[in-house]
């Protein structure tokens, strides 16, 4: 029965475990001020591309003659015009395309840094379950010198140990209980990371389930790494220069100008035909025709110049990722090799301490080997905590590598 109570108590906390990492890395989200500032750049930049549906200001100008020039139908006494230039065709839609791959390249930063901060959350999270864990490994080996202690002065009692062993067991437990506290004060330090991480109070407890265990076997993650949002960047940085590209031919194009001027006329005195006084209605087109394109042409070298930048820094980025994801499989494998021989020590260490406690009963216990078992034990369960540690962060980041 107790076996079966231990079975389940470890199936809750496993399922709670899995219910409570991502609730925290929800709540990171939500509240991270890093990541709403990389949200707040997409917006801006998808607000861009509104702005790019601009064409030129109209021009309105209005005039008086100071010295009214005479026509053969009368005075002009002043002139009005309006001006309106248009970009060449396809301009407009080569900006918004222009516009929209930038913001799709902050939006994928944005995905970065959310990635990033769930890795960064999921990593400080089983830092924080290792400092509890091992806490709780020296409060049980505390418990147990304590019990070693009442078999001591019960031997010393009859000649059979000498206060000398009694002494070794409370010197043993009180270096457990100096680990134990600076374990807690690194744990206090810990959570309140993990708080910043999640932008709440840096006192506030977080809870940390016990009971994790590294699986027999690993969950199944491709090699892939083409969908990286890491390498996506480059596709749509590369993506916005050729739209820049584009953008710039349709710059170089000539411009259309529209316009129209008024001229009113005053009517000349003592004259009698049928244009006297008759207003100037004079339409306008203007064509604006960019002779010296140097610019242009320099900006076309700049943008083939930036996409064999990117097409060099993607490939020095997947070589990176790639080398972190084979060392991040290593080092899960290293973990879980080292939490099974771990487990198999911690199993014949107890063996060799019921042979020491059966021992006792024929007066022939040896309190120096008793501590000496105790010391590999909290060895091989402090070694256990850190493989165990280790298993999810190098899991976390062959997650983030790959998916």
């Amino acid at each position: 029965m107790k076996s079966v109570g231990l079975i389940c108590c470890l199936l809750v906390s496993g399922v709670l475990h899995a219910q409570d990492l991502p609730a925290y890395i929800r709540e990171a989200r939500e509240n991270n001020p890093e990541l709403q500032a990389f949200e707040l750049r997409y917006q801006i930049a998808e607000e861009k591309t509104r702005e790019a549906d601009r064409i030129p200001s109209t021009e309105i100008s209005a005039g008086v003659f100071v010295s009214e020039p005479e026509t053969r139908t009368g005075a002009q006494k002043a002139r009005f015009s309006v001006r309106q230039m248009l970009p060449w065709f396809g301009t407009l839609s080569s900006r918004q395309e222009y516009a929209t791959a930038l913001a799709e390249s902050e939006y994928m930063e944005y995905v970065i840094a959310g990635r990033k901060l769930a890795l960064q959350v999921t990593q400080t999270y089983y830092g924080l379950y290792a400092l509890r864990a091992k806490q709780e490994v020296l409060e049980e080996n505390i418990a147990l010198l304590q019990t070693y202690e009442q078999l001591a002065l019960t031997s010393v009692e009859v000649n059979q140990a000498s206060a000398v062993d009694v002494l070794r067991l409370q010197i043993r437990q009180n270096e457990l209980q100096q680990q134990r506290e600076i374990l807690q004060q690194e744990f206090l330090a810990a959570q309140a990371a993990f708080n910043g991480l999640l932008n709440r109070e840096a006192a506030r407890e977080v809870v940390v389930l016990s009971g994790v265990t590294v699986p027999e076997s690993d969950p199944d993650t491709g090699d892939s790494l083409q969908l990286n949002p890491e390498l996506l960047r480059y596709d749509k940085l590369y993506e916005s220069v050729t739209r820049a590209e584009i953008l710039n031919q349709k710059e170089g194009a000539p411009t259309l100008g529209f316009g129209l001027d008024y001229i009113p006329v005053a009517e000349r005195p003592g004259l009698d035909f049928s244009d006297n006084g008759k207003d100037i209605l004079m339409p306008m087109v203007s064509l604006n025709i960019p002779i010296f394109n140097n610019r242009y042409d320099s900006r076309t070298k700049q943008n083939e110049l930036r996409q064999r930048e990117l097409e060099t820094l993607k490939q020095e980025r997947l070589n990176v990722l790639e080398t972190a994801l084979a060392r991040a499989k290593a080092g899960r494998n290293n973990a879980r090799i080292r939490y099974r021989t771990q487990d198999n020590n911690l199993k014949q260490a107890r063996d060799a301490e019921q042979i020491l406690l059966r021992n006792y009963e024929t007066g022939t216990i040896d309190f120096s080997d008793v501590l000496e078992i105790q010391e590999l034990q909290l060895k091989f369960l402090v070694d256990k905590v850190e493989a165990t540690r280790m298993y999810y962060e190098q899991t976390a980041l062959i997650k983030y590598i790959t998916e």
